[in-house]
């Protein structure tokens, strides 16, 4: 896939991604689909740990793994060793002709080789340098290494995610890294903020992004639960903590969810599954009353439900504009004809290889996301790049090269 046409909103801005895994790299992909150029940096030899991690992996013969071409379109991939002191020195002289930084070293790591913040903001004072950790960048776990599925428990939200112990449940982690992904688009955000910030003032600044803070500052409902009510939330399974009934059921061939928000709907759902006189009781007729009486509302639900079938009841839902749903595989949801009307998966050419990945999600009528570079094999614009920023020949490269400082084309 091509560039669309539309440059995008943040065409002119540079971006040198020193990032690696997942937040950051979701970070700089996201900055990518709406324009800006992104350098991404990697390890000589090694390259971001994810294109190891499978199987699967892409049928290439570049070794990478599906995981890794989630989160790196729209970026041009360079290989340079910053433990060198040529290395750093590339990366120095890159950073001068950038806007912004992204890395997720462990604090204090990029100082020993002069790219912190302190050191690269003294060469370019409006630099954005926005670092991501697990634990920011002061307290007691500053030092440690951050990884989502700690975060996951650290955070609490594991404890209000799986079935309740009475239904034979523990605490379960989400099956998505969500801690590692919304650390990225608050990140993103807050890189926004900075540049319009720079574009004020004419200031650069650090950003501080902890996996931790981004996981404490969703648990939003579940957290004012608590902190305003004095509830202390657990495990719901499929429930919601303050709406019923909005949960899961199963019918006479699977489940469907039902996400009745409103008494209105509650009423016209009892009606369509034959329990009209349930609208009006007196347990069940508001929401609060039905939470609290939640579970003797399930047991008359359930036998009413089951004898439906999943397609019967969802269509009957559907004509009645009762809010309900499949619970679709993966394949399944990307299948979904909506997928298809709104042109959530884009296809790109890597060296004659098909490259699918998931859209940008936000619809811009005026400047809308591009999709312009496929996911890079590690080092391949090492030489364009060098060249194009730094005014290296390619003897130079070359010379680069041989002492372990660059990487040009793996395969």
């Amino acid at each position: 896939m091509t560039a669309t046409g539309c440059k995008g909103p943040l065409d002119g801005l540079t971006v040198l991604d020193l990032s690696k895994v997942l937040a950051g790299p979701w970070s700089t992909q996201i900055l990518g689909d709406l324009g800006a150029e992104v350098i991404k940096v990697e390890l000589p030899g090694v390259g971001d740990e994810t294109r190891r991690w499978g199987p699967p992996f892409f049928d290439d013969g570049s070794g990478d793994a599906a995981y890794y071409l989630a989160a790196n379109r729209n970026k041009r991939g360079i290989a340079i060793n910053m433990a060198t002191e040529g290395g750093a020195d590339i990366i120095r002289k890159l950073v001068a002709k950038a806007d912004i930084v992204v890395e997720n070293f462990k604090v204090g790591a990029l100082s020993r080789y002069g790219l912190d913040y302190a050191a690269l903001s003294a060469i370019k004072p409006d630099l954005i340098y926005c670092s991501i950790t697990g634990f920011g960048q002061v307290g007691p776990h500053a030092h440690r290494g951050g990884y989502d599925f700690l975060v996951q428990g650290m955070s609490g939200l594991m404890s209000v995610t799986g079935f309740p112990d009475d239904q034979g449940g523990a605490p379960t982690k989400v099956g998505i890294p969500v801690s590692d992904l919304f650390t990225g688009l608050y990140a993103t955000i807050a890189i926004l903020a900075a540049v319009n910030h720079r574009n004020s003032t004419g200031e650069g600044q650090h950003i501080d992004c902890a996996l931790l803070d981004t996981q404490m500052a969703l648990l939003a409902n579940q957290a004012s639960n608590y902190l305003n009510g004095g509830m202390v939330p657990g495990r719901l399974a499929n429930e919601h903590p303050n709406v019923v009934p909005y949960q899961d059921f199963a019918t006479s061939d699977g489940h469907v969810l039902v996400a009745v928000g409103t008494d209105k709907q509650f009423r016209d759902f009892c009606t369509l599954i034959g329990l009209p006189e349930l609208g009006t009781d007196e347990r069940f007729a508001t929401n609060s009353g039905r939470s609290v009486n939640r579970r003797a509302l399930q047991d008359l639900f359930r036998p009413a439900i089951a004898k439906w079938t999943s397609a019967e009841l969802l269509a009957a839902m559907k004509e009645n504009g009762l809010p309900g749903g499949p619970v679709n595989s993966i394949p399944e949801a990307l299948a979904d004809p909506q997928v298809e009307a709104r042109d959530l998966i884009k296809t790109f050419d890597r060296d004659g290889q098909e490259v699918r990945t998931l859209a940008f999600p936000a619809k811009l009528s005026k400047s809308p996301a591009t999709y312009r570079h496929a996911p890079p094999v590690r080092g391949s614009d090492t030489v364009k790049v060098l060249s194009e920023y730094l005014g290296l020949t390619h003897e130079e490269i070359r010379e680069l090269a041989t002492q372990g400082i660059v990487e040009e084309t793996a395969r």
